[in-house]
């Protein structure tokens, strides 16, 4: 490859990622960083997908060396509680995938088709996946060397030293960082930057620039104007607040717990030292004083402390990652609110999909209808994903879920998967017909809809369904669990 000059506008968790798959792929790239000392990193999530790992093994990093320095736990998956009101539905666990999947799979989504057609069929979720059962039992997702299996698990991690942590390795391997506020972006004629311009004077010139800005998008929005598409009409929730707590003596679970409140939802991420809250919630349905109070008594905390943090979230995407030499990461790029915590896996996408376009096509902008049409496509499928956790939910106790629940504001692709479900049709191959298991393969939908009881009242339920022995699945499950050790186990294990 030829030397690239690359300038990264910001740091955080995804500018100084970014430079790290950067330095990866192109060793002899000059990369910038360029970061304000004064803005720190928003930390709205703390968790992640199963696609962290992968980055932190391509990097050649052992969870050992970054997940006790970032106070990081496992996670088998999300619990969700309280969004829907059907009895035997309060709870589901969605989980991430595993090789055990193919023993299981098939007979839930059987059991899921005959309990939609009106068949008494046992359809709940947790039934029927091994990290359900994990969760329950407090397992961590490593098993055994005598199981060979593989597991998919995501992490809970401190934003701030997974900022920090990845800033130390990139400047080991030679990327320049720059703690630099920029009071200009200079733009040449034909719409490409030409550089970034410093406080102290200096111009900061390259090849590449990477908008890892934030919300403020200084680069693709402000300075070169690509217009951005809210999801506001798909997804109400625009605002945060955030509180730790400290970690109390029970056992750290092993998952993250998603509740659901009067206008929104709250999220538990449990860390070493503490575990992180915060309520997302619709400011037209709930003040910031009444979601703080609310979230206070969920937690039951007192009125100060601990301290509250409120926040403001810019729910959509821009409608190119890629503009001229720019490519905007992160809130830069777009955000969706963090349910399934797929904010660093989107980064993670954007930058090795451009890496691929821009190497592949001869360090030249051939590919880049085709990235921004592959990262637009990840926005809209992970959003319909979102949506429907409130377009199906089985609530009807405040305005905030009623009109989530009736909301017309949703896409041809979400209509067409619901009113499959609604009419007991094969929705695996739904999914396959519409090209998005990619974003959500057809056991995550048919935990979300099977978890929240989308099906004909009990009472109308005829025929006992003739399927799967539910005692077999069990016994499969209960055994395949004991290849696990406890979460503090496991994280103890990190430690030597």
């Amino acid at each position: 490859m030829k030397p690239v000059r690359i300038a990264i506008l910001g740091g955080g968790t995804a500018g100084w990622m970014a430079a790290n798959l950067f330095a990866h792929a192109w060793p002899r790239a000059r990369i910038t960083v360029i970061e304000s000392p004064e803005i720190g990193i928003i930390g709205v999530g703390e968790g992640s997908t199963p696609q962290l790992k992968a980055f932190f093994d391509r990097l050649g990093i052992a969870e050992r060396d970054w997940m006790p320095a970032c106070n990081a736990t496992y996670k088998n998956g999300i619990g969700f509680h309280r969004w829907s009101a059907r009895a035997g539905a309060e709870s589901y666990f969605h989980p991430f995938p595993t090789m055990i999947d193919v023993h299981t799979a098939d007979a839930f989504f059987n059991h899921s088709a005959a309990r939609r057609r009106g068949m008494a069929a046992e359809a709940h979720p947790d039934r029927f996946n091994l990290p359900a059962r994990l969760a329950a039992e407090q397992r961590g997702p490593i098993p055994g060397d005598s199981f060979p299996f593989a597991v998919s698990y995501g992490y809970h991690f401190d934003a701030y030293l997974v900022g920090a942590f990845l800033r130390e390795h990139a400047v080991a391997r030679g990327v320049i960082h720059l703690p630099q506020r920029v009071r200009e972006v200079r733009v040449a004629p034909d719409g490409a930057v030409q550089a970034l311009m410093t406080e102290d004077g200096a111009a900061v010139e390259a090849d590449l620039f990477v908008d890892a800005s934030g919300f403020a998008s200084v680069i693709a929005q402000t300075a070169l104007g690509v217009p951005f598409r809210s999801f506001a009409d798909n997804l109400f929730n625009d605002s945060a607040v955030v509180m730790p707590t400290p970690r109390n003596r029970e056992p750290i679970n092993a998952h993250t717990k998603a509740t659901a409140l009067s206008a929104g939802w709250c999220w538990d991420i449990p860390l070493t030292n503490r575990t992180g809250n915060g309520y997302v919630y619709a400011s037209r349905y709930l003040s910031p004083d009444a979601a703080e109070a609310e979230l206070r008594q969920h937690l039951g905390v007192g009125d100060n402390e601990p301290a509250a943090r409120h926040l403001r979230m810019k729910v959509g995407r821009i409608e190119q990652v890629w503009t001229a030499n720019c490519l905007a990461v992160g809130l830069s790029q777009g955000f969706i609110e963090p349910l399934e915590a797929t904010a660093l896996h989107v980064v993670q996408a954007t930058v090795e999909g451009f890496i691929n376009a821009w190497q592949s096509g001869g360090f030249t902008p051939r590919h880049r209808d085709r990235l921004n049409a592959s990262i637009a496509a990840r926005f809209e499928g992970i959003r319909d994903y979102i949506v429907c956790h409130y377009r199906a939910n089985q609530r009807d106790d405040t305005d905030y879920w009623r009109d989530n629940a009736t909301n017309p504001h949703i896409s041809r692709s979400l209509a067409d998967v619901l009113a499959c479900w609604r009419s007991g049709g094969d929705l695996v191959a739904e999914i396959e017909r519409q090209g998005i298991a990619t974003y959500y393969s057809a056991m995550s939908w048919h935990c979300l809809l099977s978890g929240y009881g989308c099906y004909p009242p009990d009472h109308a339920l005829h025929a006992a369904h003739g399927g799967s022995d539910m005692a077999q699945i069990d016994n499969f499950l209960a055994r395949c669990a004991t290849n696990f050790a406890p979460h503090h186990v496991q994280l103890a294990s990190l430690a030597h």
